[in-house]
């Protein structure tokens, strides 16, 4: 009896607490807890006033006590859940703000750079006109920026997000893409944003710093593995030096992010080709 009615007080005690505590917090996990403790609070007490008379028959208080733990384990899993969202939404906003940072922002700060010059009495017409390619540049890379995060979040297809940009990057001819995207391959959302910014930066380099004419990309699925390749034809460099690039530690560590492997082959005058497997 004395430890009947031990635990009932126990039950009392958290059920107070807990409601206290959710009164004050309004946290979704003290209701269930309450509401679990409030339902072993009366199974000890039918325990208590109600002693069983034979220990193989089932009493009212069992089917209380198997309804709070049913009750605890429901909340619990609440929490769960919601620790799970919480987490998936403060990753996706580190994610969009590497976007900002890795893209716009670089192109406003030099923005604010060639302002500065201008106040400071640099040569207006060569100060000017690297003014008005930045902020181009920024106006281009926020259309990447948002055709990116769009194909990631489901409002615009992973493809055709992929061929916009192709057409804005070879708009002005001086690159040429032949993009093919396998029938049936299928990219997860996370992996959507990834693979976008791997071949956003691999067409860059392309063209900026191979001087390339022509690459070929490809997103096909082979033995049950996905792959990503961006070839060109541009001058290539050796791989020993650019290996701690910025932008190459990017691309690798974007594929990690993902579960896929990155390798890259590249030697001087004979071009670059990048390569992304990803598991079906």
């Amino acid at each position: 009896m004395i430890s009947l009615a031990a635990r009932a007080l126990l039950s009392l005690t958290a059920m107070v607490g807990f409601g206290l505590r959710f009164r004050a917090r309004g946290n979704d996990l003290d209701r269930w807890l309450c509401l679990g403790a409030t339902l072993a609070l009366f199974a000890e007490l039918h325990y208590l006033f109600t002693p069983m008379l034979s220990g193989r028959s089932i009493s009212q208080g069992d089917f209380l006590r198997l309804l709070s733990y049913s009750v605890l384990l429901v909340g619990v899993w609440r929490a769960i859940r919601h620790a799970e969202f919480g987490r998936a939404v403060a990753e996706e906003r580190t994610r969009v703000a590497r976007e900002i940072h890795d893209g716009l922002a670089q192109y406003l700060f030099a923005v604010s750079t060639h302002a500065s010059m201008l106040e400071s009495g640099a040569d207006p017409k060569q100060t000017l006109a690297q003014l008005k390619e930045a902020a181009a540049a920024a106006q281009q890379e926020a259309r990447f920026a948002v055709l990116a995060l769009s194909s990631a979040g489901g409002s615009a297809p992973f493809d055709s997000a992929l061929r916009r940009y192709v057409d804005f990057l070879t708009a002005d001819g001086q690159l040429e893409v032949d993009l093919e995207i396998a029938d049936g391959v299928r990219l997860a959302p996370d992996e959507q944003i990834e693979v976008f910014r791997i071949v956003q930066e691999g067409l860059a380099n392309a063209r900026k710093h191979a001087g390339a004419r022509h690459a070929d990309v490809r997103i096909e699925e082979r033995a049950g593995e996905r792959f990503v390749t961006v070839v060109d034809d541009g001058s290539g460099f050796d791989e020993q030096e650019i290996a701690a690039g910025q932008g190459l530690r990017n691309m690798r560590a974007r594929a990690a992010s993902i579960g896929g492997g990155f390798r890259l082959i590249s030697a001087p005058g004979r071009g670059t080709a990048l390569e992304v497997v990803l598991r079906a």
